[in-house]
């Protein structure tokens, strides 16, 4: 049996969404995050041995990361769907979305949150105005120039075409659903990428996409 083991306000959302389009039979087995540190539960190292999710088992294969996760489903039961032929430049194109996804652009999402809840942590008062005088310099000379120059690129992408390889929705797109719908929590998307913005309204008006987020349970990037 194909099970997700889905954490919640997770990259596994993205998976959902995936198992969705495809139409396969699948389990979802939810995981709760500790609500003092925010981390995944100690239940999900049965799992795997890092603890985290996504993570699918297929019978008796274990698959983590979400990039390989979307390419294997994709090959398994997408039946021709949801990714170009191999072997042409669209397929390479596909390949590269789905590892610039989490190694260029995730990263700056994650260190953009970080940077924020430095910010706002309690701490004493006198160390208040530098830990935000440290945030603030480490924003400015790294993560938002490196922000925008990624959502400029982005940007331009779409606006050549309706999604990331061209005419046709792909794993791609799902992949980098979840950088985006992080993104908009922290830019004015509609004001500065509207072909960003075009991107999220298509795929949330889906109905794979709504279902992923039923089961999924509510979302907070």
């Amino acid at each position: 049996m194909l099970t997700l083991h889905h954490l919640e306000n997770s990259r596994s959302q993205r998976i959902l969404w995936l198992l969705e389009e495809l139409g396969v039979d699948y389990q979802v087995q939810h995981y709760k995050r500790d609500k003092t540190t925010n981390l995944a539960p100690p239940e999900l190292l049965k799992v795997h041995p890092l603890g985290k999710s996504p993570v699918i088992t297929d019978d008796e294969l274990t698959v983590a990361e979400s990039g390989l996760i979307i390419e294997y489903l994709i090959e398994k039961y997408g039946k021709g769907r949801l990714a170009p032929a191999p072997g042409t430049p669209a397929h390479l194109q596909y390949r590269y979305w789905l590892h610039y996804a989490e190694g260029s652009f995730m990263p700056l999402m994650i260190i953009t949150l970080i940077l924020g809840r430095i910010e706002t942590a309690p701490m004493p008062f006198f160390a208040k105005p530098i830990a935000k005088k440290l945030a603030s310099k480490a924003r400015d000379a790294y993560s938002g120039p490196n922000v925008i120059r990624n959502l400029e690129y982005l940007e331009a992408t779409l606006q050549k075409s309706t999604w990331f390889c061209g005419d046709q929705m792909t794993g791609a797109d799902i992949m980098m659903s979840f950088p985006l719908e992080a993104a908009a929590q922290r830019v004015d998307l509609a004001g500065k990428y509207p072909a960003l913005k075009g991107f999220l309204d298509r795929i949330r008006v889906l109905p794979a996409y709504q279902a992923a987020i039923e089961k999924g349970g509510p979302y907070a990037y």
